[in-house]
């Protein structure tokens, strides 16, 4: 069990907590959520006594092991799979002392010790974990140097995966995985069998893979069951309820201040207006909540064109004469929101940099509308801006004949205001710099934007803003992101780049979603070397369907149950002082219920597994 017991905390005299506390249990996955600057990061670097609090203590039982992604794998020479197999850092030790050791007792206790921790499996739960995180197996010989930093934090990320630390501290780790990746970790994630801690704005993965929300807000610590969207509901009930005290308790203070200020001058009235004084003093103000300022993004609109703005026939494209992609045939239209599926490496960045005109045709025929503007935002351009410039320079260069206030006026549109306009990039936000290079993507008012991972650094509620801004835009989008949540909510058409060419995806996402997650599972079973079986029998299959057909309705059932149970607890009446027993209670039964979900999906998984192989093996 994590304990924090009243902790404070200063960065150059700004608190970033005071008086916070939180229990996690053991064995939980919890999503710790907040603003940008709010402390998240610093909390985990307390939690690892990198940082000494002012006051308060912060508890963990005796001997347990943390572990985090602190910073990216050196470039060396030592091989993919040997980074991560030393991570255990247990293990290699008895090992390195196997190979020494000569008296018979301690032989004997180091054996037993490497069996107690399956030391003789590492090997296969190392290269199941980094070829999860995007590497092919004949990866695991290379040495990290032949990889760039974003690789080396996927071997970063494996590395403390597999030591399987007691509690295990994640900071955004999906910021350097694809889809694929991201996807893996979540399931990943869901089975860990200690306790996670993890900072995320991904909505998705705070929805699947965490059971539980710490909320970093106002210097305090507040702990949510359930995942992110049972947290906003909660969260939503008890703002309200504060908003409420609050204009009561403003009422009966403007009620005693009126008595102070009407009769403070009269004798006859002056002992009870000072009392009144006194009453006012005394009371302990609640603050209203107000909303998170909002996140804007406004981007200018297209001119129409006629269909299609882009076509290929027959197209192959890739690097001097090294061919990545071939025998695309592809349409883009104004009205188009293309996601682009397919793992890393497989040519998704080559696709985006063809149709921006980065990359030619090797072979084959482009047509692009002859009026066509493109926007293109890559992560690399939030690394190439200029960081000793603000970003009204950035755009005075763009645009040298426009006045500063129409610029100004462009920058707030993106969520820069003021006082982010007169600063120097290299001292904004991570989230800053992306809406700098998103605003100079579109400044040309693009018939369509090419958008590569756009939502790395930024924030739960800028995601929500930028979903609302591409939903009004009425140009052409492509899109390459790991979020989930923003692909559903954005995307019409999936493409998926995969073999060496573009082909369309028929299925939805929740469909490749399952693919994914399922692809590798029939190749564990194929470990032992058994004859083949016969085909099931008719009957067989009929029994097998059944089975499926009743893990679906167990699941239905489960999900109407958590359905009901969180409908219930959204009701502001919940959080009166009076039902906080019974809240125990419900949030109790709303984790039990959560467990079970996710058992009843796994016997339904396993269920459609057995029919698809009794079907078309």
């Amino acid at each position: 069990m994590l304990r924090i017991s009243d902790i404070n905390y200063s960065v150059e005299g700004r608190p970033l907590f005071e008086e916070a506390s939180a229990t996690i249990p053991d064995g939980h996955k919890v999503g710790l959520v907040g603003a940008n600057g709010a402390g998240k990061t610093t909390l985990f670097r307390l939690i690892k006594n990198d940082l000494t609090l002012d006051a308060g203590e912060i508890d963990l039982p005796r001997r347990a092991r943390i572990g985090g992604v602190s910073q990216e794998v050196p470039s060396s020479d030592v091989s993919l799979l040997d980074t991560v197999l030393a991570a255990d850092t247990e293990r290699a030790a008895l090992m390195a002392e196997s190979e020494t050791a000569t008296d018979s007792t301690r032989i004997a206790e180091i054996q037993t010790r490497l069996a107690d921790i399956d030391a003789w499996s590492a090997e296969a739960r190392a290269s199941s974990i980094l070829r999860g995180l995007g590497f092919e197996q004949e990866d695991l010989a290379r040495p990290c140097s032949d990889y760039s930093g974003g690789w080396r934090m996927r071997v970063a990320l494996a590395g403390v995966l597999f030591s399987q630390p007691d509690l295990l501290l994640l900071d955004e780790p999906t910021n350097y995985l694809d889809l694929e990746g991201a996807l893996w970790l979540e399931s990943y994630l869901t089975k860990y069998p200690y306790t996670v801690i993890i900072i995320s704005h991904d909505r998705g993965l705070l929805n699947r893979a965490v059971g539980s929300i710490l909320h970093l807000e106002n210097r305090q610590l507040h702990f949510y069951q359930g995942p992110y969207d049972q947290f906003v509901k909660q969260r939503a009930a008890k703002r309200a309820q504060a908003s409420a005290m609050a204009k009561k308790q403003e009422a009966r203070r403007a009620h005693l201040q009126s008595f102070v200020d009407r009769f403070r001058a009269k004798a006859t009235k002056a002992k009870q207006a000072q009392s009144r004084l006194k009453m006012i003093e005394r009371m302990d103000m609640i603050t209203a909540p107000e909303d998170a300022a909002k996140r804007v993004f406004k981007f200018p609109q297209p001119d129409e064109l006629s269909p299609p703005i882009i076509h290929i026939e027959g197209g192959s494209t890739g690097y001097g004469d090294t061919v990545v992609l071939r025998k695309m045939n592809l349409r883009i239209d104004q009205d188009d929101r293309i996601a682009l599926l397919g793992k890393n490496g497989q040519g998704k960045s080559t696709l985006s940099k063809l149709l921006s005109d980065r990359l030619p045709l090797i072979d084959g025929k482009i047509t692009r509308s002859s009026k066509l503007r493109i926007g293109y935002f890559a992560q690399h351009q939030v690394d190439e801006l200029h960081l000793e410039e603000t970003p009204l320079q950035h755009l005075q260069r763009e645009r040298p004949d426009v006045l500063p206030p129409k610029l100004r006026a462009q920058l707030a549109g993106f969520g820069l205001m003021a006082e982010q306009a007169d600063t120097e990039v290299g001292r904004l936000s991570g989230g800053q710099k992306a809406r700098l290079s998103l605003l100079l993507a579109t400044l040309d008012a693009p018939h369509l934007l090419i958008l590569d991972e756009p939502t790395n650094h930024l924030d739960i509620e800028s995601r929500e803003a930028l979903v609302e801004a591409l939903t009004a835009y009425s140009g052409a989008v492509v899109l390459v992101s790991h979020d989930m949540h923003l692909l559903s909510l954005v995307a019409d058409r999936l493409w998926l780049v995969s073999g060496g060419t573009v082909k369309p995806y028929e299925d939805d996402l929740d469909a490749y979603r399952s693919f994914l997650l399922t692809q590798d599972k029939p190749a564990k079973a194929d470990k032992k070397a058994a004859p083949k079986p016969k085909r099931p029998s008719r009957d067989k299959i009929l029994e097998l369907r059944a089975e499926v057909r009743k893990c679906e309705e167990r699941v239905a059932k489960i999900e109407e149950m958590r359905d009901k149970l969180s409908a219930k607890m959204a009701d502001p009446a919940m959080y009166e002082d009076d039902k906080k027993d019974d809240l125990e209670v419900w949030n109790r039964k709303f984790a039990e219920i959560e467990e079970g979900l996710m058992r009843a999906e796994e016997l339904w998984m396993e269920a459609q597994e057995k029919l698809d192989l009794a079907e078309n093996g």
